[in-house]
């Protein structure tokens, strides 16, 4: 890419980036590979340390400084999670630029990261969620739209965006409905200091996912295809129309339920959870916020299923967490080739925006 093409805003000093395009941290897809790939393209990636076995996370972390030359990234973490002191003690130690989480860490635990020079940015659907993890300290706000993949609201990105950007005054990046050099343009004239995208670096050849698939991804061409269901976890979340999925919705509630608490049950397995530690994080949701308890059980069970598309390449036995872009989207590029095209594009439509506009704002 030409040095001349340049987009950069605060959030680009903040971050210690190239350029205002953020890799989200997508479970299961967001591991060293990807995050370096992203970082080593002018972007900032997150890894997925909810997702990223405990005893394997730090040796990710070491692998990402190792291919980027240690460039900054950050690290995404849920609190409910049995590692999550493991996590805020790695992203200290290992002076990770930043951490992207959902609601969970108190003021204690974001003062902690911001006294270590951590940018605090969770993802939040909504403006009073905004609001209040701005009041409990994070000094950046990621704000996704109802277009965006996997759980998501219900506002679309194009009014949530400057509801939040008018509201607040910390960085805020835009999620939910991104994927090119126009959408980066639009978010900045909304507010927004960047984009954050899951769904453009899922389906990139450095995503790591199995080519079984991605080809589903790749075929799926009507956006209003990739819809959102209650049916995994009882929160809403989009996702691309599979076999799974469809026998959820002819199954019994009985079914559901059997089926959730296997798969709970696996999970709480495969992370070394122990039921005191379950039952306490389900207490305290309950007792906090019906939602915080929804989103244990969403711990319990989707990264199950998005497990098995992602992973173990069994796309019809899992489930397929997807924003509306998908469908804009025709081949796999790399990294380096989608960041090139966004900023190269931004810079395009910029300067037609500047000609057509120019004597009228003079």
């Amino acid at each position: 890419m030409s040095d001349s093409l340049e987009i950069r805003t605060p959030l680009c000093e903040l971050l210690g980036c190239r350029y205002p395009v953020i890799q989200t941290a997508m479970g299961w897809v967001a591991g060293s590979s990807l995050v370096a790939a992203t970082t080593n393209a002018g972007g900032f990636g997150f890894l997925a340390g909810a997702t990223i076995a405990a005893d394997k996370i730090e040796a990710e972390i070491l692998r990402v400084k190792e291919l980027t030359g240690d460039k900054p990234f950050g690290l995404n973490f849920h609190m409910f999670q049995p590692n999550a002191q493991q996590l805020l003690d790695l992203a200290i130690a290992h002076k990770l630029r930043a951490v992207s989480y959902g609601r969970g860490p108190d003021k204690k635990v974001i003062g902690r990261l911001r006294d270590a020079g951590i940018v605090c940015m969770p993802t939040v659907g909504a403006l009073k969620h905004a609001q209040k993890a701005i009041e409990m300290g994070a000094n950046v706000i990621t704000v996704q739209g109802g277009e965006g993949g996997g759980h998501t609201g219900s506002v679309p990105s194009t009014v949530l965006i400057p509801q939040v950007v008018d509201a607040v005054q910390v960085p805020v990046v835009a999620a939910g409905g991104f994927y090119d050099g126009r959408g980066l343009l639009a978010a900045m004239a909304y507010g927004a200091q960047g984009i954050a995208m899951g769904t453009r670096f899922l389906m990139t050849s450095d995503s790591g996912v199995p080519e079984v698939t991605l080809k589903r991804y790749l075929a799926t061409r009507e956006a209003e295809k990739i819809q959102i269901s209650y049916l995994v976890d009882g929160m809403p979340q989009r996702m691309i129309p599979n076999e799974y999925l469809s026998m959820l919705e002819k199954a019994s509630p009985f079914k559901r339920l059997r089926i959730a608490v296997g798969l709970a049950l696996q999970w709480k397995a495969q992370t070394g959870m122990t039921m005191q530690h379950a039952l306490s994080v389900l207490w305290q949701g309950l007792r906090e916020d019906p939602g915080s308890a929804a989103q244990t059980v969403m711990a319990a069970n989707a990264p199950m299923l998005l497990q098995r598309s992602m992973t173990d390449g069994k796309p019809a036995e899992g489930v397929m967490s997807a924003g509306q872009v998908a469908a804009l989207i025709g081949r796999l590029d790399s990294c380096e080739e989608v960041i090139s095209r966004i900023v190269a594009q931004a810079c395009e439509r910029q300067a037609v925006l500047n000609k057509l506009t120019g004597a009228a704002c003079a």
